[in-house]
């Protein structure tokens, strides 16, 4: 394996790890912006409203999402194996 062969196996992790962490992350952040915007309305500062949501977005995403997740990770394991072999 040359250089640029492993930069690229690299780069493609780091994509496939931002990609799986953004749609994990993304919907959560979202939830939690709406309802900090509603505490801040209302001026209620409860932890557990803030959290609650939150938790159980995360959760429907992970359920949602959890097999593309896998299968991109299954997928990206498959091409660094095949590519050790590679010189």
């Amino acid at each position: 394996m040359n250089a640029e062969q492993a930069v690229y196996i690299v780069s493609q992790t780091i994509w496939t790890i931002i990609a799986i962490s953004s749609v994990l992350i993304l919907p959560s952040l979202i939830v939690g912006l709406i309802v900090a915007v509603i505490q801040a309305v209302t001026q209620i500062n409860e932890q557990t409203m803030s959290f609650l949501p939150r938790l159980l977005t995360t959760l429907v995403t992970i359920a949602l999402s959890g097999h593309w997740a896998i299968q991109e990770l299954s997928d990206l394991f498959n091409f660094i194996l095949s590519n050790i072999n590679n010189q």
